[in-house]
């Protein structure tokens, strides 16, 4: 089947709007992967969030079918890596929608937000309240960084203003996530299930693979790496200090191992799982043990319509390795095989899009690869198209990883 034209004009629309600050600061950037080696590893992480980490309830308010708990905490990132959050962000807020009566247990479904979903009206209408009448699951919705009242004052709607802004949001969600599970855990719900759509449903991936425990995850129309979605061809306009990082990696703190690896990616490296790492063919080991890994992609042409400062620094050549560094990067930070494999991948639902260009596919390794034992399922049409008219179909397989799961592990109820 063809890709999605409604797809291809929403992704040209919003990231051409993307990380118009550049990488970030670069003592961030080398404090965020230095993280990530940490965060990555389930054994390593796994008393980094307390389990009667505090978690406050402000707010109850009755509607017809739920009760619905206004909560807030505060990131446990803050405290691992203080000052990289904004200000803004380090009180996190959720939603919390109980149905008034129980129809068996008390199963609850983390939702993190897809790509603009500021605030919480879009999730609670959506699925939540309908999970309530067709379900009897209660929800709780998280608030991302960098979204709703955690937006820096400076940002632009759902524009993340730097590339160092996304991988802050990944980490700080996996902690949060990890935060909220426990106090669920400790307050006699269960079972308990992950899900988001789009990168909602990237992030709700990450944190799963920190969780020590079987948990369902749905995550839809996402897939293995962020990477694919920003360093498109077709969509990602580099701006000058991203491309200049190129000749200059040390700009970011990186080794030349980067370099090494950027190099071995425009010469066509071939990508492969090996072990719980990533790695492309001809990729040289930092000592730390952890690698980059971009993947080879076709040579791309310069857009005229970039600012001049970046033309005349962008020969093709060049342009072509910067999409690269950037890819190598990415993957660094969000390829799902740099992080710890879930305690069952059998609890593993994902839901796709055959006709999805917004998240693309190709050259990309399948989420059954990294998590053998996953099942995906496939419906027709393309990332938005889905996005609004299939919400029945991300629900019912909500309901068959929990029901899954219920089968499973009887004794975990």
């Amino acid at each position: 089947m063809g890709l999605s034209r409604l797809d291809v004009f929403y992704r040209r629309l919003l990231l051409t709007k993307l990380f118009i600050g550049g990488w970030g600061k670069p003592e961030d950037l080398k404090r965020i992967f230095e993280f990530r080696k940490i965060i990555a590893d389930r054994e390593k992480c796994k008393s980094l969030v307390p389990k009667d980490y505090p978690v406050y309830i402000s707010k109850t308010e009755e509607l017809s079918d739920c009760l619905v708990h206004d909560g807030f905490f505060f990131s446990p990132l803050e405290h691992l890596v203080p000052g990289i959050l904004p200000s803004e962000a380090v009180k996190a807020r959720f939603q919390f929608i109980v149905p008034k009566k129980w129809q068996k247990n008390k199963p609850v479904c983390i939702h993190l937000a897809g790509t603009g979903d500021h605030h919480f009206w879009r999730r609670r209408t959506l699925m939540a309240r309908p999970m309530i009448k067709e379900a009897g699951m209660a929800s709780l919705l998280l608030e991302n960084p960098y979204y709703g009242y955690r937006k820096p004052k400076d940002q632009l709607r759902s524009c993340l203003k730097n590339v160092s802004d996304l991988f802050v949001m990944g980490g700080a969600l996996i902690l949060e996530s990890t935060v909220l599970l426990h106090w669920l855990d400790r307050e006699g719900y269960g079972p308990l299930g992950m899900t988001g759509i789009s990168m909602g449903g990237y992030m709700a991936s990450l944190a799963v693979t920190n969780w020590p425990k079987p948990i369902p995850l749905v995550p839809c129309l996402s897939w293995s790496t962020a990477s694919s979605v920003f360093t498109m061809a077709d969509s990602f306009k580099m701006g000058p200090d991203i491309v200049k990082t190129v000749e200059s990696p040390e700009l970011l703190g990186l080794s030349e191992t980067l370099r090494v690896s950027v190099e071995s990616s425009s010469r066509g490296s071939v990508l492969r799982p090996e072990g719980s790492v990533f790695r492309p063919e001809g990729t040289v080991l930092r000592p730390e043990g952890t690698v980059f890994h971009p993947s080879s992609r076709k040579p791309v042409v310069p857009d005229p319509a970039q600012s001049d400062g970046a033309a005349k620094c962008c020969r093709p050549s060049l342009h072509r390795e910067s999409i690269s560094f950037m890819k190598g990067v990415m993957d660094e930070c969000t390829h799902m095989a740099n992080f710890s494999v879930p305690v069952d991948t059998s609890l593993i639902i994902v839901v796709q899009a055959r006709e999805d260009a917004y998240v693309p596919r190709t050259g990309v390794l399948s989420l059954p690869e990294i998590w053998p034992g996953c099942e995906v399922r496939y419906l027709n049409g393309g990332h938005i198209s889905a996005y609004l008219f299939k919400q029945n179909v991300f629900r019912r397989a909500i309901y068959d990883a929990f029901n899954r799961f219920c089968e499973k592990y009887p004794s975990l109820q």
